[in-house]
């Protein structure tokens, strides 16, 4: 039987990496701005480590701070959505495990290569063309690539596993479709779910990167912040990142041992 997929490990590492790649952005910003950032880079990297190590805690902005993490969320959730149906879809053509016609094969891994060739910054770049700055044009911005990525990734899974099962469900007369709820899914279930777990989380950043798309949420609420040069106001947010991403990892972890057992 085929290895499952490997998840990348050390989530949270990664989102402090992040963070820490946030601070030297912001350190750059305060030595590159002016009147406010000249008291050159020592003094920036003291103000950047002053507002990490006490980010802005009063009730009023952490309101604020926990209103735009729901924005977010719900836009990460919109968007993993829709490219969740539309991957699971692709895959199923691209695999041929449904119906196995070589020329519609070939064209669904067409699409998805055009789909993901893109970064999601281009394909937001695209809608707003076409449909103004609004949070539909940023939340297809994510969807459309990450549905050409699960398209691919699941259907690269779902034509490795066991034939066994789908033989026999085959000699015993079950129909194709339900050889594949039968015979496919079960096998690819558990390693899929954690799968779009990660892209779940791989969303949330997305969502909040692309705040110029109209998206608004914790992308919007750090610009605000350093176009001030408020690294306090601006590490809040930074970190509710961090807390959205550890939150979807243990719950992608708990369903997962739950489709495990």
């Amino acid at each position: 039987m085929p290895a499952p997929f490997r998840r990348p490990g050390g989530r949270t590492i990664a989102g402090l990496l992040a963070a820490a790649a946030v601070g030297v952005a912001l350190l750059r910003l305060g030595a590159d701005a002016g009147p406010a950032g000249a008291g050159g880079g020592a003094q920036a990297l003291e103000r950047l480590v002053r507002g990490a190590l006490a980010p802005e805690r009063s009730p009023a902005y952490l309101l604020t701070v926990a209103a735009d993490a729901a924005v977010t969320a719900a836009y990460a959730v919109a968007a993993m959505s829709l490219a969740t149906v539309a991957g699971l879809v692709a895959a199923v053509i691209a695999s041929g495990v449904l119906l196995d016609r070589a020329w519609l094969r070939a064209g669904c891994r067409i699409v998805l290569a055009l789909t993901r060739s893109a970064h999601e910054l281009v394909w937001a770049l695209l809608f707003v063309a076409a449909m103004g700055l609004s949070p539909a044009a940023g939340v297809l911005a994510i969807a459309v690539p990450y549905a050409g990525v699960i398209g691919r990734v699941l259907g690269d899974r779902l034509r490795d596993v066991d034939p066994a099962p789908v033989r026999a469900l085959a000699a015993a007369g079950a129909s194709p479709l339900s050889r594949l709820f039968y015979g496919v899914v079960p096998q690819v279930a558990p390693d899929a779910l954690g799968y779009l777990a990660y892209r779940l989380e791989c969303a949330l950043r997305s969502a909040a990167v692309l705040s110029f798309v109209g998206l608004g949420g914790l992308g919007f609420r750090i610009e605000l912040a350093l176009r001030d040069l408020d690294y306090a106001r601006a590490w809040t947010p930074i970190y509710a990142t961090l807390l959205l991403v550890v939150l979807v990892d243990w719950l992608g972890a708990r369903t997962r041992r739950r489709f495990a057992r």
